[in-house]
């Protein structure tokens, strides 16, 4: 009789883990199918946090056809140049990071621009090998359900570029005075070099590594064309 008890904590522990884990599916099934409609503006697990913190946040919804091209090709060649290509999930990329971790080398970066976009929205923002493994099946869901036009469109609404900062409407007012619209190709490689470091990296003051890696993707951006033939599809 003993033992008892502590069985029946376990297996209440266990019915209430599992009963979080489907709720959460079933919430997350049913974001992926409203956020395709194209009215919608989700926010991210960020912009919740700062409404709950009662710190607020900046955020304009853009909408795809009135971002600069420049900053769209921008990011995707900084941030996922195979975007087209994908279902998602880049496995070569993805691959090579297992390899250097199985073999004790740094790992660089092999989320895609839909892995950036679920994390955002569903996950949380610290590094985790299960938040990771937790990115690679929704990514491949919202490759599947939504156009790679809308991925697009909702990533860069919902990205961050500074504190209590999100979305490219806001972040090229704040750093450069004009709409999403108008960015340059030089204003577009500094927003897109800001993304893996929004908090420390300034568009509108960059560094010189942030000048030299601004300079190889506006020249990777001007060159985009056929990697970013899909983005016309507005589905």
């Amino acid at each position: 009789m003993a033992t008892s008890k502590p069985r029946s904590w376990i297996r209440k522990a266990v019915r209430w883990i599992f009963a979080v884990v489907v709720a959460w599916i079933v919430l997350v099934a049913a974001l992926v199918a409203l956020y395709r409609a194209p009215g919608v503006h989700p926010v991210s697990t960020l912009m919740l946090r700062d409404i709950v913190l009662l710190r607020g946040y900046d955020r304009q919804w853009v909408n795809f056809e009135d971002i600069s091209p420049a900053l769209v090709q921008s990011v995707m060649m900084s941030e996922d140049g195979q975007f087209c290509a994908h279902g998602g999930v880049d496995w070569d990329a993805l691959d090579s990071v297992i390899d250097d971790a199985l073999e004790g080398e740094r790992t660089r970066g092999a989320s895609t621009i839909a892995m950036q976009t679920v994390k955002n929205l569903y996950l949380w923002s610290s590094r985790s090998y299960i938040r990771k493994l937790l990115e690679v099946p929704l990514a491949m869901v919202v490759d599947a359900v939504w156009s790679k036009r809308r991925t697009m469109e909702i990533y860069l609404n919902i990205a961050q570029w500074g504190p209590d900062l999100y979305g490219i409407g806001a972040a090229s007012e704040r750093y450069f005075g004009v709409s999403a619209t108008k960015l340059s190709r030089r204003q577009a490689a500094y927003l897109a070099v800001a993304l893996p470091n929004p908090i420390e990296r300034n568009p509108a003051k960059p560094s010189s590594g942030m000048s030299r890696l601004a300079g190889i993707v506006e020249k990777r951006a001007a060159q985009s064309g056929e990697y970013i033939k899909c983005l016309d599809e507005a589905g």
